[in-house]
């Protein structure tokens, strides 16, 4: 029989033994992994703010709750709203050609304004500006014909709702009101069940849940009630702490990867989420296809944002630039769809990838040479060494290897300039077998 000592030993081992399995779960756990897997292998998707804020051309609801604008000056845009030229096939086929492989449009933002025909709200696109029509629909038909995944941003808080207080900006909303609360959140239930039923969105991209906890939310509630629309609903990390399936960092590129075992980073072209007439900073198609590069090095996607004009055409350089990407995704699809997070840094300067096998490694290579390429601390043997997209064979030396010690040679890839992409050139190395990396700091020879 078990002493009390000896209980209270196996009991502290079995909560450690417990809590050692917790903490090394990714942040996000996952009731379906298997719905994770196009998101997984998508790689890259593509944002669209569009609302009323682009007839001004003004930061998207957060121009009046910070006194740029008055509320009402604000939803004067509603006049000037009028979609005349919006083309969904045209988008959902640029998009397409792009490499994108989901979308995101924003169906409401802060202010309230819905793109579709809610019954829950007579704020609408629809009831209130010269558009007069359904502008998700259409999209979303647009999108599954092209094969791309459907995705709606929806948020959960409404500054323009009479039962959400948007001028209380630093106190707790509707504290000691919780009928009053429980009515907006009712508000936000009928909305997305509409949004739900017409649309069949295969992702939900929540903001705004900063401002209440996940239980004022009711978020567990919700998401229940979401994926009885659809088991195979993805829903990103903004509906509160635990309920998302992903993780969303946000123009910033991480430096290390984040630690969910599924994230995105949210970017825009320029320095506007929404269309904003003088900003003119885009960045150039190169700058973002480093950035994507990034991600996929670290194993996540990059959710590129544009914003459209208030009649629906897309802008110049955001054409330019999905049209780039497309150039470039293009030619180097099978370094991006098929590929895992690559090795880590120090072993090549440069970002790197790996196929589902481990035994091809790609090198990303957003400059030339001066003489070779070189990769250490790689003990596998290269078999071959090829220039995706372009077919061209090279050459690998291994120099310095010494046969008494466990410590592999520098791997050496000569590339002549000929074979260079004008915006990132990708080297692919096919291994002897699943990548096999030396991560110790080297060794001596010892007298005796």
């Amino acid at each position: 029989m078990n002493t009390p000592t000896q209980l209270q030993r196996l009991f502290k081992f079995a909560l450690a033994l417990v809590l050692a399995i917790t903490l090394s779960k990714p942040a996000f756990s996952q009731e379906n992994p298997e719905k994770m897997e196009w998101f997984e292998d998508a790689k890259l998707g593509i944002f669209i703010h569009w609302g009323i804020y682009s007839v001004n051309g003004i930061d998207e609801s957060w121009s009046f709750f910070n006194d740029y604008i008055s509320y009402e000056d604000y939803m004067k845009q509603l006049d000037g709203f009028t979609a005349s030229k919006y083309d969904p096939e045209k988008w959902a086929k640029l998009i397409k050609s792009s490499g994108a492989k989901y979308a995101v449009l924003t169906a409401k933002h802060h202010d309230g304004v819905a793109l579709w025909d809610t019954k829950a709200s007579e704020l609408s696109v629809v009831k209130k500006t010269p558009a007069g029509k359904d502008l998700v629909g259409p999209l979303m038909e647009a999108l599954e014909k092209e094969g791309i995944k459907k995705g709606i941003y929806y948020s959960v808080l409404d500054w323009s709702h009479p039962d959400y207080d948007r001028k209380t900006r630093t106190t707790y909303r509707y504290k000691n009101d919780p009928v009053r609360f429980q009515k907006f959140v009712d508000f936000n239930f009928q909305q997305l069940e509409e949004l739900s039923t017409q649309y069949d969105p295969d992702l939900y991209w929540f903001d705004g849940d900063w401002e209440h906890k996940p239980e004022e939310w009711k978020s567990a509630e919700l998401k229940e009630k979401l994926l009885g629309y659809n088991p195979n609903l993805i829903i990103n990390s903004r509906l509160g702490k635990g309920f998302g399936d992903y993780d969303t960092p946000e123009q910033g590129v991480p430096v290390s990867r984040p630690s969910s075992e599924y994230w995105e980073l949210c970017m825009t072209m320029n320095n506007s989420w929404g269309y904003q007439g003088n900003d003119h900073q885009y960045k150039s198609p190169s700058e973002l296809l480093r950035i994507f590069v990034d991600c996929l090095h670290m194993g996540g996607n990059l959710l590129m944002d544009f914003g459209p004009k208030p009649d629906g055409t897309i802008p110049e350089q955001a054409v330019n630039i999905l049209n780039e990407f497309g150039r470039w995704t293009s030619k180097h699809e099978s370094a991006i769809y098929d590929t895992q997070a690559g090795i880590p840094d120090g072993h090549v300067y440069a970002p790197t990838t790996l196929s589902e096998d481990k035994t091809i490694l790609y090198i990303y290579l957003d400059y030339k040479v001066n003489e070779s390429l070189a990769i250490k601390g790689l003990k596998n043997k290269i078999q071959r060494v090829w220039v995706v997209g372009n077919g061209t064979k090279l050459q690998s030396r291994e120099v310095g290897k010494m046969y008494w010690s466990a410590v592999p040679g520098m791997k050496y890839i000569d590339i002549p300039d000929n074979v260079y992409d004008k915006d990132i050139t990708v080297i692919a190395v096919l291994l002897d077998g699943p990548v096999d990396l030396y991560r110790e700091k080297g060794q001596v020879i010892e007298s005796n």
